[in-house]
């Protein structure tokens, strides 16, 4: 008789109720995140105040290690020596771009009226044009329904739908009083985060810890490499733009050249709306063009310049800069632009990337820890574990007695034991 070998099959980790403290954490973050929803309005300039927190609290970190001899700088000395350096920086900047900056912003709203009646003309040479086409009559009659179609919608259509961004442009200046106080408080949040950064990792579970500050680590990588290289994009963006409309100025018409600066300046700032912003930075450009002596010609160098400032940005600067952190296929950017700016306006559209971004990362994360599985969610899961191992835990496996000394991606793991039932 033929022994027969019974193979079970692997068993499934599977959800288990949550037990009361869980729960009771499931339901407060419920609570807050209704009331933040409630609040949504007033939360603009605090999404501000957190990205200002976080570009400058490297610098407020290292003026607080300098020593004076046997001095240690306190750290609300240091941050006051970080806005004084930084309100220096941006003064130094105004004075060098605000001057020519608002003289051609003047110069180009005294242009409007001029730029309407020079595209109105266009748009009668091109009807022109088309009314003297020798073409076949369904031709002809398919292609005046299709426009008299997009001129009925367009009488109807709310645009407000297909680009809700722009409605949030009147709210933001009517909010700026709340811009005002976050100097203050985000001052006192970087003045506390070492002390904060320790009240909260005492605060939870030793068999939370090692998931929690996984999930904060992948984050954090996302939106450090995020805003990194938003700034270094826009000011790549913007030094192309304007070198690109120094060389039409001179070799195209000298149009180009009144308002290099304000175009440069507005491709940088449209650099945060990916694949839409540079679209809608080449909008006022082209309203120049059609001004100029020969507008056919400039219009078609105005394309082309932006489709290849476009191009090498998305194929060369983005995948260099950016890497894999924030990898997300096109239609899933646009989708993600016009659903962010449908819920908070025009922050809401340009934090929707990282959010996306990051919120891919941690269910990856969180789908292998739910089967129990050791294996990585990709760069960000592993450039929040490549930060966890420079804080080695003590000989029992517990955290430093002093986690403020470290940053809260650097966080310690907790105990193996405590990490399995994570």
């Amino acid at each position: 008789m033929t022994d027969v070998t019974v193979v079970k099959a692997p068993e499934t980790r599977r959800l288990v109720p949550p037990t009361p403290r869980v729960a009771l954490v499931l339901v407060g973050a419920a609570v807050v995140g209704i009331a933040l929803y409630l609040g949504r309005e007033a939360l603009t300039p605090f999404i501000v105040g957190v990205l200002l927190i976080y570009i400058l609290d490297p610098a407020v970190s290292f003026v607080s290690r300098l020593r004076i001899r046997h001095w240690t700088i306190p750290r609300s000395l240091a941050v006051l020596i970080v806005y004084i350096a930084t309100f220096f920086i941006i003064v130094e900047a105004l004075a060098l771009l605000l001057g020519p900056l608002v003289s051609q912003l003047l110069g180009y709203v005294r242009d409007v009226p001029r730029l309407l009646e020079a595209l109105d003309q266009l748009l009668t040479q091109i009807g022109s044009y088309y009314a003297a086409l020798d073409l076949p009559e369904p031709v002809r009659g398919f292609i005046d329904d299709a426009i008299a179609g997009i001129g009925r919608g367009a009488g109807s259509f709310d645009f407000g739908t297909l680009f809700p961004i722009a409605t949030s442009v009147a709210g933001a200046a009517a909010s700026l009083f709340g811009y005002l106080i976050i100097p203050i408080w985000a001052f006192y949040l970087l003045r506390d985060r070492l002390r904060l950064t320790e009240q909260f990792n005492a605060a939870l579970p030793p068999a939370w810890r090692r998931d929690t500050w996984a999930v904060l680590g992948i984050i954090e990588h996302v939106f450090g490499n995020w805003i990194r290289a938003q700034i270094i994009l826009g000011l790549i963006v913007g030094a192309a733009t304007y070198s690109g409309l120094l060389l039409l100025g001179w070799f195209v018409d000298e149009r180009f050249l009144q308002f290099a600066v304000l175009l440069a300046v507005v491709a940088g700032i449209l650099e945060l709306l990916p694949i839409i912003g540079p679209i809608l930075s080449m909008i006022p450009t082209l309203l120049i063009a059609v001004t100029t002596s020969e507008p056919a010609v400039s219009a078609l160098a105005v394309v082309a310049l932006y489709l290849v400032i476009q191009q090498f940005e998305g194929a060369v600067l983005v995948p260099k800069i950016q890497g894999d952190a924030l990898e997300l296929h096109p239609s899933v950017v646009i989708f993600v632009l016009i659903i962010g700016g449908a819920i908070a306006g025009i922050i809401g559209a340009i934090l929707s990337i990282p959010i996306t971004a990051a919120a891919r990362g941690v269910y990856r994360y969180l789908f292998n820890r739910v089967n129990d599985e050791e294996i990585e969610a990709g760069p960000e899961s592993a450039a929040g574990h490549d930060q966890q191992a420079q804080v080695a835990p003590d000989a029992s496996g517990s955290a430093p007695d002093n986690p403020a000394d470290v940053d809260p991606i650097d966080a310690p793991e907790s105990d193996s034991s405590a990490n399995a039932g994570a």
